[in-house]
C-alpha cells in the first residue's frame, strides 16, 4: 500500500500557499474540479517537486440504487491518468435517486447523502464497487460520511458495514475521523467502537476536518478549525495502526497559511501520540452473520457466490431506490416525510441541503451574490426548499435567477435589470416552454429603458 505520508486538500483559494508549506508530502484534489487536459499550473509544479495528487471524486454516488454512471467512471479514471495518481477516492454515499428504476423523477441532492446499514444497501454498494474497481486503473478507496439523519431499521453498525464492504469487496477504505465525531454527535455513535470494527490494514489513508455545533447538531463544515474532539479520535486510530497517509481538509473560510500550518502541526502530534501508545493488533469486532470466504483481490473481482443471482440483486435495487428516492423527494421537494425518519432532524439536513447548494451556486455564478448582495442566499435557501436541482448547479443558477424574474420578488430597480441581463446573456439557444419564455419576455421588456 503506497505511503503518503503528511498532506494537504489542494483548493485553488490556497494553491500558492499549498506549494509553499513545509513538509507536504502530497495533496488531494477534487477530481469534479480539476480538467486532464488543462491541470491547474500549481498541480503541475507540485507533481514535478515529486509531491503525489490524489483524485478525491464527490459525485459517482456508489451508494445509490443505480449502478454506476459511465460516464463518470471514465472522467474519474482520466484523471487519476493525468495525475499519475497511485489511487482514487469516493464516498459511501448516494448523491442522487429517482429515475426508471423507481419510475418518478430523478433528483439530485447536491451534497452526499448516507445509505442505509441493511443488507440491501450492502449487497448493491459492494455490486457498484466491483463495477468501479473493474473501470479504473489504479485501486480504489471508499470514504465513510458524515450523517445528520439515521435511517430507521438499520441492521449493523458502521463498523460491520464497513468491515465487510472491504472484506467482500477488497476495496480500501478512506476513514474520516472528523465524520466519526460527526456522527458521535448527530447518531449516538461510539468512535472508539467503529475503529474496532474496522479492518485496519485496509486504511488508505485519514481525512481530518473541522466543522461546529449548534442547537445539539454537529455540522461538518470543512470550514473551521479542526476540533481537540477529532484529533484525540486520530490519536486512537494511529494508536492502533501507522495509516498509509493522513490529510487535512479545508474547503471554505480558509485561514493564513501559518493557521493551516499550525493545525498541520496538532495532526502530526496528535498521530506521534497515537504512535507512542500504540496497541497490538486485534482482531476486529464484528458479526457479520454470513459466511464470508474471505478478502478478495484488490482487484476488485467477485465471485458468483458473492454476486448473488441476477434476480436478488434486481430487487435489492429496487428496493433501496424506492427508499432514497422517497427520502430524498422529502428533503428537496418537499414531499411527506418517510415513515421512521425523525422530521426535525430531516428539517435540519433539508436546510443544510439548500445552504450548500446556495454555497455552490455562488462559486459556479459569483455574479448573483453580487448582484443581489445580502438578499442572495435567504433567497436562494427559500428557493432551494421548494425547488429539487434539475441539471447540476450551473443550471440551478439560471433556474434560481429565472424563478426570481418570473416570480416578481426582486424590488425594481438596477439589481433587477442586472439579473434579467444576467440570465439572458447566459441562458442559451436550447427552446423553452413558449409560455414561461414569453412571461420572461414580458418582463425582460417591462425593465427596458428603466
Amino acid at each position: 500500500m503506497t505511503r503518503l505520508g503528511t498532506g494537504i486538500g489542494w483548493r485553488p483559494e490556497i494553491a500558492d500557499a499549498v506549494e509553499r508549506m513545509p513538509g507536504i508530502d502530497w495533496v488531494e484534489a477534487v477530481a469534479e474540479n480539476v480538467c486532464p487536459g488543462h491541470l491547474p499550473d500549481s498541480l503541475l509544479r507540485l507533481r514535478e517537486r515529486g509531491v503525489t495528487v490524489v483524485p478525491h471524486g464527490v459525485s459517482l454516488g456508489l451508494g445509490g440504487a443505480d449502478r454506476p454512471d459511465e460516464g463518470r467512471l471514465t472522467a474519474l479514471a482520466e484523471r487519476a491518468e493525468a495525475l499519475g495518481s497511485p489511487l482514487v477516492t469516493e464516498h459511501i454515499a448516494f448523491v442522487r435517486a429517482g429515475g426508471p428504476l423507481t419510475a418518478s423523477p430523478l433528483l439530485e441532492a447536491g451534497h452526499l447523502l448516507p445509505v442505509p446499514r441493511t443488507r440491501d444497501a450492502l449487497d448493491v454498494l459492494c455490486e457498484n464497487v466491483r463495477i468501479a474497481q473493474n473501470a479504473l486503473p489504479v485501486p480504489l478507496a471508499v470514504e465513510n460520511i458524515a450523517a445528520l439523519i439515521s435511517w430507521p431499521g438499520e441492521e449493523m453498525t458502521e463498523g460491520q458495514f464497513l468491515y465487510e464492504l472491504a472484506d467482500r469487496t477488497g476495496v480500501r477504505l478512506l476513514i474520516d475521523v472528523a465524520n466519526l465525531h460527526t456522527n458521535h454527535v448527530n447518531r449516538g455513535e461510539d468512535p472508539a467502537k467503529a475503529l474496532a470494527e474496522l479492518p485496519l490494514e485496509a486504511i488508505a489513508y485519514v481525512h481530518v476536518a473541522g466543522g461546529f455545533e449548534r442547537d445539539g447538531v454537529w455540522h461538518d463544515s470543512h470550514a473551521h478549525p479542526v476540533p481537540r474532539p477529532v484529533l484525540d479520535i486520530l490519536t486512537d486510530l494511529t494508536s492502533r495502526i501507522s495509516p498509509p497517509g493522513v490529510l487535512l481538509e479545508r474547503d471554505e473560510n480558509f485561514p493564513e497559511p501559518g493557521e493551516l500550518e499550525g493545525e498541520l502541526a496538532s495532526i502530526r502530534e496528535a498521530v506521534e501520540r497515537g504512535a507512542r501508545i500504540r496497541r497490538p493488533a486485534a482482531t476486529p469486532a464484528h458479526d457479520s452473520g454470513t459466511a464470508e470466504s474471505g478478502r478478495a483481490s484488490d482487484s476488485g473481482i467477485a465471485s458468483d457466490s458473492e454476486s448473488g443471482p441476477a434476480s436478488d440483486s434486481a430487487s435489492a435495487r429496487q428496493r433501496l431506490g424506492l427508499a432514497q428516492a422517497a427520502l430524498l423527494s422529502a428533503l428537496v421537494a418537499g414531499t411527506p416525510v418517510p415513515e421512521g425518519f425523525d422530521r426535525v432532524r430531516l428539517g435540519v439536513q433539508a436546510r443544510a441541503l439548500a445552504a450548500k447548494r446556495a454555497d455552490v451556486v455562488a462559486k459556479v455564478a459569483p455574479e448573483l451574490p453580487t448582484i443581489l448582495g445580502a438578499e442572495y442566499r435567504p433567497a436562494f435557501v427559500g428557493y432551494a426548499q421548494r425547488h429539487p436541482m434539475r441539471a447540476g448547479y450551473r443550471q440551478d443558477a439560471l433556474d434560481f435567477a429565472e424563478n426570481l424574474l418570473l416570480a416578481g420578488k426582486l424590488t425594481e430597480g438596477r439589481p433587477r435589470r442586472e439579473l434579467r441581463q444576467w440570465w439572458l446573456d447566459r441562458s442559451g439557444p436550447a427552446p423553452r416552454p413558449r409560455s414561461r419564455l414569453a412571461r420572461v419576455g414580458q418582463v425582460g421588456r417591462s425593465l427596458i429603458g428603466r
